[in-house]
């Protein structure tokens, strides 16, 4: 039997009507924006399931136009998302996909595009009461939450990459929690992801790329 917890049947603070299709979504969006690199200018949110059904009645569209916009699930500026997004200059779509049958009920795939033209697609899954879990990034499939501070390492799939970063790591005190390679096959692209209880120093990101494997760092924290 799985504990629940008072927060779990309580929810999330939020704005919107709903844990999942609302504080989920924003949360996905919110985690989302943290990968990019530069200026967002354009983004694409392709729904799947429930998403693709009710996204405009229960606030979906609101929620993740907020999130990716780095508000936080009970910020207020969420209700005002469309107006503020234009005034950034951001041009949005959104994409609802209700053939797509093989993914989790509540599914998004957001397509960010910068002031360089750089895409990144982000695929996350809102799980119910707020909770929420990415599950690809750039086709690579993923596994992770959000709960705990993270470094993604986008990087070549050779001998003594994982090696670097957890000296990197440990020279500067990291505790690490998890630790995951996800790759694409044996020797290409792959991401390793470290979550860690304790806040990530900022100068890790160019100690990690100073191998030459290592094509990109991505901190995701607080």
């Amino acid at each position: 039997m799985s504990f629940i917890s008072v927060f779990d049947v309580l929810g999330p603070n939020m704005i919107g009507p709903s844990s999942s299709h609302t504080a989920g979504a924003c949360a996905i969006a919110h985690l989302a924006q943290k990968m990019k690199s530069g200026i967002l200018k354009e983004v694409t949110f392709t729904l799947y399931g429930s998403f693709a059904k009710t996204y405009h009645g229960h606030g979906t569209d609101r929620a993740l136009l907020g999130g990716i916009m780095g508000f936080a699930t009970d910020d207020v500026r969420i209700r005002d998302s469309f107006d503020i997004a234009k005034e950034r200059g951001i041009t949005y779509r959104f994409v609802p996909d209700e053939k797509e049958s093989d993914v989790h009920p509540n599914t998004v795939d957001i397509e960010m595009v910068n002031d360089s033209g750089t895409h990144t697609i982000v695929r996350g899954e809102s799980l119910g009461g707020g909770k929420v879990r990415i599950v690809r990034i750039n086709q690579v499939q993923v596994d992770f939450t959000g709960e705990y501070n993270a470094v993604i390492i986008i990087q070549r799939d050779r001998p003594g990459v994982a090696a670097h970063i957890t000296k990197e790591l440990s020279d500067r005190g990291v505790n690490i929690a998890f630790m995951r390679l996800f790759r694409e096959s044996k020797g290409e692209k792959a991401y390793t992801i470290v979550e860690s209880d304790s806040r990530l120093p900022e100068d890790i990101t160019g100690k990690l790329l100073e191998n030459p494997n290592i094509q990109d760092v991505m901190l995701v924290q607080e």
